[in-house]
Parts: C-alpha cells; sequence; structure tokens
C-alpha cells in the first residue's frame, strides 16, 4: 500500500547501532552498526527472520536498554538517558505485555491510567481495540488475541506521538488484525510515528512508508516497497518434461534447475516468459505448474535471508 508521507523531519535517528550480550568467548552481538532514520508521521517497518536483531532493534530504540555502542537519538534525546522527558510522547508494545491476569480489563486499564501524563478516557481506548465489551473480564480469561488488543490498548492510552509496535497482531484473528490496520491507519493520519515488527509480510506492505530488512543483525536493505521491489527479481517457475530438456538461452537471467524443477530470477519478466512459452510451444513440450511472478515483498525477502522461517 503506497502511503504519502507526512513530513521529511527525522524523528528517530540510529547511527552505527550495535548491541551485544555477554561477553568474552559467549558473547554475542545481536545488532551488527545498524544505521537508518524515522521520519516524522510514518510507519516504519522492520523485518528479519526470527534472531536477525529487530527485538533487541526495537527495545534500544525505546530506552529499554543501553547499545553497547553507536547512537539514537529521538527529537534530539537520548532514549535512555532522557527517558524522563520523553516517555509521555512514546507508547510501546512489546511482544508480550506481561499483564496480571487476575486483574480485569478495567482494573488494567485504570492502573495503566496512572502511569501517563495526558491519558485518554479509557473507555475510547478500549472501544478502539474492541475491549469496551470485555472491560470485566480477568486478564487471564481473555483469548490470546484479546490480551494482545489489551497491550495495544495499553500503549494507546498515554496518547504516544510516536509509538513502537513489536508483533502486534500476533494471535489475532483476520477480521480483529484488519481492525487493528485500520486503527493504525487513522493514528497514522493523526500524525502518529510508527515502528512497526511483525511476522506478517502483508502487514508491512499494507501499513509501511517505507522499511528495513534486517538480516543476523545488520540492516541488510532499506527504502520504499517500490524501491526495494525494483531492486529484486522476478520468477518464472515451472516442470520440464524430463531432465534431459535443456532450456534456451536466456540473457541475464539466473537459471536454477533440481532435475525437472526449473526456476528462472529475471529483470525482464514478460520477455523470458514469452521466450520460454515460444520455446515450449516450438518444441511441443508440455511445461507443468508453469507460473511467472512478479517482484514483491515476499521476494525480495527471500531473496535477503532465504528459506528461513519469518
Amino acid at each position: 500500500m503506497t502511503q504519502t508521507l507526512a513530513s521529511t523531519t527525522r524523528t528517530i535517528e540510529v547511527t552505527d547501532l550495535v548491541r551485544t550480550y555477554g561477553s568474552g568467548d559467549k558473547a554475542y552481538t545481536a545488532v551488527r552498526g545498524s544505521t537508518f532514520h524515522v521520519r516524522e508521521g510514518e510507519v516504519f517497518g522492520l523485518l528479519g527472520t526470527n534472531g536477525a536483531g529487530k527485538t533487541s532493534t526495537l527495545e534500544l530504540m525505546e530506552g529499554l536498554a543501553r547499545p553497547t555502542s553507536g547512537r539514537i537519538r529521538i527529537h534530539g534525546r537520548d532514549p535512555v538517558a532522557d527517558r524522563a522527558e520523553l516517555r509521555p510522547e512514546l507508547g510501546i508494545m512489546l511482544q508480550s505485555g506481561g499483564l496480571p491476569s487476575q486483574l480485569t480489563v478495567m482494573e488494567t486499564m485504570r492502573m495503566w491510567h496512572g502511569t501517563c501524563s495526558y491519558p485518554r478516557d479509557i473507555g475510547d481506548v478500549l472501544a478502539d481495540v474492541d475491549l469496551a465489551h470485555r472491560a470485566d473480564v480477568k486478564v487471564g480469561s481473555l483469548s490470546g488475541g484479546e490480551q494482545r488488543r489489551l497491550d495495544l490498548a495499553c500503549a494507546l492510552l498515554g496518547d504516544p506521538s510516536i509509538l513502537f509496535l513489536d508483533e502486534p497482531t500476533t494471535g489475532l484473528d483476520p477480521e480483529s488484525r484488519r481492525h487493528t490496520w485500520d486503527l493504525l491507519l487513522v493514528l497514522k493520519k493523526r500524525g502518529v510515528t510508527m515502528v512497526l515488527t511483525t511476522h506478517y509480510l502483508e502487514e508491512a506492505e499494507f501499513l509501511s512508508d517505507r522499511i528495513a530488512i534486517m538480516d543476523r543483525g545488520e540492516i541488510a536493505v532499506e527504502g520504499t516497497i517500490a524501491e526495494l521491489v525494483a531492486g529484486a527479481g522476478s520468477r518464472i517457475d515451472f516442470i520440464l518434461p524430463d531432465t534431459s530438456t535443456e532450456l534456451p538461452p536466456l540473457p541475464g537471467a539466473h537459471i536454477t534447475r533440481d532435475n525437472t524443477d526449473a526456476e528462472i530470477i529475471t529483470s525482464t519478466l514478460q520477455e523470458h516468459t514469452l521466450e520460454i512459452l515460444r520455446w515450449a510451444e516450438h518444441n511441443g513440450l508440455e511445461l507443468k505448474s508453469f507460473a511467472a511472478r512478479p517482484a514483491n515483498l515476499e521476494s525480495v525477502f527471500m531473496d535477503i535471508a532465504g528459506q528461513q522461517s519469518i
């Protein structure tokens, strides 16, 4: 989904960010020299496989830990040293909120309400996340999706201008996920800046103005979806009649074969698709499971991350 950026002002600046856990032989570096920025009023998607460094990066931006090295500035301030000043502007939704299971939804919101400098009306926030009808239910009795919506409600209660969302729709059914997307778009129209990590590529594509894809702790690519897709190859897949069949020359294409399975990566999808189909027709060949797919966010992601779990 293409969206217009609200501003060119940089709300968040991350420079040469490094986060290392442990020391000596047991040291593990989760974030390796990442540099990027987030503009005012945009949704910035941070993608990567499990263990790529997304959550570690987000925690540093949220001021929950100090970086091993590098620098983060939010409105020119350090999120750790200047936390008291920045905290009223930030809304944080962690992967797991860890809210007390014995409190009701309303009791939880009242507790959270007392921590906010400029809280919104609790009823309005619960209505936004479709939990008003569950106000008297204990947190421990909510479904996993409802608990995620309550985590989001807590993040929104302080009326933040900057929102950090770590996998906000994990566990939600499709209808609730789409409701959350619509809510986030409303917040974007109000000028809220958001940093989003997600396992759902369609979510990142729908919501994000720009995307960075992390791989093994580093930012592999960054840009708008159009910019990312422009640098990726389209794919043509099919099954050859037998292993002895020789493909025609396809200048500029990358061809991979596994017995009769063929995959072609190309920057000229239409030209090479027509060439293969004409070649097959000329030689009387049937190409089973033929598919020609233009480059998209998934192909960009898989080019970087391989066949690992997202």
